[in-house]
């Protein structure tokens, strides 16, 4: 180890990156304690590594923090993640973002400060890739002097902010790829009902527990969107047609309209969702290179309505992974066996029941009988814990049901998921 370089050795420090673990190794000799002070390029304080932080005054924490920080000289990335700390002095905090600014790429922060401290404007923006931002606030964002010409991802937890600031964040990150809302506190001006939000580079972005009457993301290069938990009268795309992947789950939306140009998509997963299938179909209908399709716990808005494998089949003839799972309504059911169209393609198939039926057996032949390529079969069933009389019938001629069919497709695996 003598003959490490020190450059190395400050490398191999960065790797260890939780404070904890770092401090105790360059107390190793001197040419460690030096890779630490000039070569150490990531630190990380988080609660879970070391479970004395736990036991520590917030103010014994503060300093322990301020100390380490700044015994280096060219910090890269820096955590700061305390989950049992209510919050932080605001003047340990400024000063620690103060010190790394001029080196500071990666900054991950979750700690309320008080007051509040506006980590936008004191972090430093010239080089910043990366900030994941966790209860607090932001306010004043004035993109004619505060440019992150780097910034390329923003995740946004639990934080405080107008739909005027937001908007105004994302116009000063000119090269913003990836986006995270989750469960932000959004304020609205009384002359503002919708939210509006415009990046020519975002290329990602994820949404989860957002309550708004109108969002309309205009995206020309964005490639996935997922919207989870979220309540939402409209939503709205406007892009040119670079969407790969569609994720919706556990989404309240009156109106949704990802734009006309669908011929990109590749994923489409919709879970305990509501939808009117000829709306979301007619959406969707485009994207012949679509690879994968999962409808989960979806309802119809309409309970004639269905979705046919002939549709599904034509439409789609890359598909290679298809989950679907139904709730048999009075003998209704969702996804019709009609037409004859194969799903040659599909090598994995994933179905599930929320409350089984003999017919759900006959849906699996059915399906099994279109997919001549299958190689994987993953069943998902619900099973209550007070099982009636009629319950464990069900399950049981079901079993024997599979059993017997599967005889038929012995190069197929199996797979059973209970819950």
């Amino acid at each position: 180890m003598e003959y490490l370089p020190v450059e190395v050795v400050g490398n191999i420090l960065s790797r260890l990156c939780a404070a904890h673990d770092v401090v105790i190794a360059s107390a190793t000799c001197r040419k460690w304690r030096e890779a630490a002070k000039n070569h150490l390029h990531s630190l990380s304080f988080n609660s879970t590594d070391w479970p004395v932080y736990r036991d520590l005054t917030t103010s014994r924490l503060e300093i322990l923090i301020t100390q380490t920080i700044f015994q280096t000289t060219g910090l890269q990335y820096l955590a700061i993640v305390m989950d049992d700390v209510d919050e932080f002095s605001a003047a340990p905090v400024i000063a620690w973002l103060m010190y790394t600014r001029e080196t500071l790429r990666h900054l991950l922060y979750n700690v309320r400060t008080a007051p509040n401290v506006n980590i936008l404007e004191k972090c430093g923006r010239q080089k910043l890739e990366t900030l994941a931002l966790a209860h607090n606030s932001i306010t004043g964002v004035e993109p004619s002097y505060q440019k992150y010409p780097c910034l390329k991802s923003v995740t946004l937890s639990y934080v405080s902010i107008s739909a005027l600031d937001l908007s105004l964040l994302l116009s000063a990150c000119p090269k913003i790829e990836a986006l995270a809302l989750v469960n932000p506190e959004i304020a609205m001006s009384d002359a503002q009902a919708t939210m509006e939000l415009s990046s020519p580079s975002l290329k990602s972005i994820y949404v989860e527990a957002i309550s708004l009457d109108k969002f309309i993301l205009e995206a020309d290069s964005l490639k996935s969107l997922q919207l989870k938990d979220c309540t939402l009268e409209l939503f709205e795309l406007i892009g040119k047609g670079t969407l790969k992947h569609l994720r919706i789950d556990d989404v309240s939306v009156i109106h949704l309209d990802i734009g006309e140009s669908t011929e990109n998509l590749e994923i489409v997963d919709v879970s305990n969702f509501t939808i009117m299938w000829p709306k979301f179909y007619h959406m969707i209908s485009r994207s012949s290179r679509l690879r994968r399709l999962r409808l989960w716990s979806v309802v119809f808005d309409d309970e004639d309505e269905i979705v046919d494998l002939e549709t599904i089949a034509v439409c789609f003839p890359q598909l290679s992974h298809l989950s679907l799972s139904y709730d048999l309504r009075e003998g209704f059911l969702p996804y019709g066996l009609q037409g004859s169209s194969p799903l040659e393609n599909v090598v994995v198939l994933e179905l599930g029941w929320t409350v089984i039926s003999d017919t759900f057996s006959l849906w699996v032949a059915g399906l099994l009988e279109r997919c001549s390529n299958i190689k994987k079969l993953v069943i998902h069933g619900v099973v209550s814990e007070a099982k009636t009389h009629e319950e464990c019938y069900m399950l049981a001629n079901f079993t024997t049901s599979i059993v017997k069919l599967m005889r038929k497709y012995m190069h197929v695996d199996v797979q059973f998921v209970y819950e």
